[in-house]
């Protein structure tokens, strides 16, 4: 059984939301397209969705179970995740001018940085466990996933490519260096923020 129009219309307005509201993926495409403008961020967008597809299709193929019983697994690989942010968020803080110059010094995240940033992303990891035990009936379980993953990539990549676009739009704003460094400094900031959530469950727990 293939879901149901009602569950695809929820499903299809919880992916747009998690999709396009703040969290790391967000944070840094704003920041790449202020610093290297929205053509040069495609690679990241695509990145993210296609490597979310990879990942809500793992998670509902088993992967999330073997985390249940595996508790330390998750752990590890949020810790890793959390270095991780914390090191992209120096690269931010640190970017240079903003230019036009595709050869100029500085490089976006690319698509493969992208995509495996998702694997220790963890907003990312709860949209996809959220997506599969919440949205994907049990019936012709196999199918429904591969419409979930798929759907779920195909809504995300505009809805995160906003971000980009609107720091693009930014760029002749933040000409001034002193204006893009305090720019870079706080969307750094806010990458190092997002790690909140992590540290609220470990002292909670």
């Amino acid at each position: 059984m293939l879901l149901s129009a009602d569950l695809l219309m929820g499903f299809a307005l919880f992916a747009f939301v998690t999709s396009v509201t703040p969290g790391p993926n967000n944070t840094m495409l704003l920041a790449s397209g202020v610093n290297y403008g929205f053509a040069r961020s495609i690679p990241h967008i695509l990145g993210i969705s296609c490597g979310f597809f990879v990942m809500v299709l793992a998670v509902g193929l088993g992967l999330g179970a073997l985390f249940k019983a595996y508790p330390v697994l998750y752990s590890v690989l949020r810790y890793v995740g959390a270095a991780y942010l914390l090191y992209l968020a120096w690269k931010i803080a640190t970017s240079g001018p903003a230019s036009n110059d595709p050869e100029s010094e500085g490089k976006p995240l690319g698509y493969w940085a992208a995509a495996a940033f998702q694997w220790v992303n963890p907003k990312a990891w709860v949209m996809a466990v959220g997506a599969i035990s919440t949205y994907t009936p049990m019936q012709g379980y196999f199918i429904n996933v591969l419409i979930i993953s798929a759907l779920f990539a195909l809504i995300n990549a505009p809805s995160v490519g906003v971000w980009a676009g609107f720091g693009s739009l930014l760029r002749d704003v933040l000409r001034d260096p002193r204006w893009l460094r305090l720019f870079n400094v706080t969307m750094a900031l806010l990458l190092v923020a997002s790690l909140y959530p992590i540290l609220i469950e470990d002292f909670s727990s």
